[in-house]
């Protein structure tokens, strides 16, 4: 088979070598006679499909990065191994992406240039392995964080057009492969085949837009205000949580709402402590290391004024931010102890920002009491009851009866036939469909959605109208004056009609150019086959 034009045979050499690992010169390799068989075909589609595979699988790692955190917290809970494992992750996605991808585009480079898709044992295997490892992830992924595909689903409304331009743009570039295939391969059927199969997928990618909702495409005078930002246990990108520091930090990121978790200690005094061991934001294994492994509960006020929780913050480095920190912030964060609500409340008086806070654990046998001894410091603490917002279920009636002026925010969406309506809301954002937001927005009812970390997120629930989002990244949220994107719909709609029809032209232009090209090579091919029959009948007489 003759090189085609443009493709000189030292780099047919090499590309060959590369993707058969075996060191087989272009002109060596039709002295051998090789040719593509069937089962090379079928291991270039198993390629094919592995690279597809490989490539959604890391979209959704870049997804699931918003609610990374919550997997480190998940296996230090089991291990007691503090590791940022999104590093983990995305450095072995890209090593099995670039992996696949160098493979296909060799593939397709050697197609182009006429070259046998000899793909070496090696490669079969590796792929063969990529292929389980993408699949374990998913199959884990569903099994224990299936959430998570809600995550993606919602991502689909960010991303949803420019995925459409991307994936239009990708099987246009293979038409002309697909092309030179077709070209020369004698077998009729095949042709026929490739041909309906690329044709069908084309149409479909053509009128995909008509399937995507996005609630970014509307018009600029139509965008709901900017969500309000509620500090996730503070700023706990910039200062260790739960802490005054971060209460801080999170009012200079313009918080309206501190978000915390309360507990109580065993002598009855309400403190902020997420956990319902130590061990992850304290010294507790250094200070009482016999008691390490008990509930917070079962510790006196005093005892819990003699652990540090900031240094951790600096030794674990939960986040990337912290290698950014300042040498003040840094004594700062060593100087940190555990508060008190009493504390808290104070200082988020002082802030004028509101408090919005879980009492843990819920399941505790003397947890009325814990009701009673934090209604009480509220009470005290001369805090304006309308900047407390009350997240726990346990003794609601009690509260409302003692403390009428608390704001009562639910953890469910709102029951069909409820004579008292829900005022306040705060669900995972994976819970509310952009339908539901806007519903809500008419009914009156604010909604706040946890966990919002990543700015495309944070947009798509912007341009639905969400009141406000929990968020470990204030300090990113803050800055934003606008969604990353806003399209209004007849700009999408003419962006849609030009991608469609330049990827039409462009795949006719490679298949009748190609095809002149063929036609312009069987003369000559047809010539010196003629030649060689005549050479061969003279030689044999």
């Amino acid at each position: 088979m003759a090189d085609p034009p443009g493709c000189c045979r030292p780099c047919a050499t090499c590309l060959l070598c590369l993707y058969s690992c075996q060191w087989i010169t272009a002109k060596k390799e039709k002295r051998k006679g090789l040719r593509t068989t069937k089962c090379d075909c079928s291991w270039f589609l198993f390629l094919f499909c592995v690279f597809l595979f490989t490539l959604v699988w890391l979209y959704f790692a870049i997804i699931i990065l918003n609610d990374f955190h919550n997997f480190n917290e998940f296996i230090f809970k089991q291990r007691k191994l503090w590791l940022d494992w999104s590093l983990v992750l995305i450095i072995a996605t890209a090593v099995l992406i670039t992996y696949s991808a160098v493979l296909l585009v060799l593939a397709l480079c050697l197609q182009l240039c006429g070259q046998p898709l000899k793909l070496h044992w090696l490669h079969k295997t590796l792929l063969i392995l990529t292929a389980l490892v993408v699949a374990a992830a998913f199959t884990g992924l569903g099994i224990k964080w299936a959430e998570e595909w809600r995550s993606a689903r919602i991502s689909l409304q960010a991303t949803g057009p420019f995925l459409h331009i991307g994936i239009v743009g990708g099987m246009t570039l293979l038409a002309w492969p697909l092309a030179t295939f077709i070209y020369r391969t004698r077998s009729t059927g095949l042709k026929v085949f490739l041909l309906l199969v690329y044709c069908t997928v084309m149409i479909a990618l053509y009128l995909a837009p008509l399937g995507i909702a996005s609630p970014c495409i509307m018009e600029e005078n139509q965008l709901p205000p900017k969500p309000a930002l509620v500090g996730h246990r503070g700023a706990p990108m910039l200062a260790p949580e739960n802490t005054l520091m971060s209460l801080h930090k999170a009012v200079d990121c313009d918080v309206q709402v501190f978000e915390t978790d309360v507990m109580v200690s065993a002598d009855g005094v309400p403190f902020l402590m997420h956990d319902e061991e130590l061990t992850r934001t304290t010294n507790v294994q250094a200070v009482f290391p016999e008691r390490a492994a008990l509930n917070s509960t079962t510790f006196n006020w005093t005892d819990l004024q003699q652990l540090d929780a900031g240094s951790w913050f600096l030794e674990r480095r939960p986040f990337p931010t912290v290698q950014s920190l300042s040498a003040g912030d840094r004594y700062q964060v060593t100087k940190q102890r555990i508060p008190s609500l009493e504390q808290a409340l104070e200082a988020a008086k002082q802030s004028n920002i509101s408090i919005m806070f879980d009492l843990r654990p819920e399941n505790h046998s003397d947890y009325q009491s814990f009701v009673n001894a934090t209604l009480e410091v509220i009470l005290q603490s001369g805090i304006p009851l309308q900047q407390v917002l009350w997240l726990p279920d346990g003794f609601r009636e009690q509260v409302k009866q003692q403390a009428p002026g608390i704001q009562q925010v639910y953890g469910r969406k709102r029951l069909q036939n409820e004579k008292e309506p829900l005022l306040h809301v705060n669900l995972p954002y994976q819970d509310m469909s952009s339908e539901e937001i806007r519903q809500s927005r008419q009914d009156n009812i604010s909604v706040n959605l946890y966990v919002v970390n990543q700015p495309w997120l944070f947009s798509v629930l912007w341009c639905s109208g969400v009141s406000s989002v929990t968020t470990n990244a204030c300090q990113v949220l803050k800055e934003m004056k606008h969604p990353i994107w806003l399209l209004p719909s007849s700009t999408y709609l003419m962006i849609w009609i030009v991608v469609d029809c330049a990827s039409f032209l462009a795949i006719l232009w490679a298949f009748l150019l190609l095809k002149r090209c063929s036609q312009r090579r069987q003369p000559v091919e047809s010539e010196t086959d003629v030649l060689l029959t005549k050479i061969n009948s003279l030689m044999q007489e």
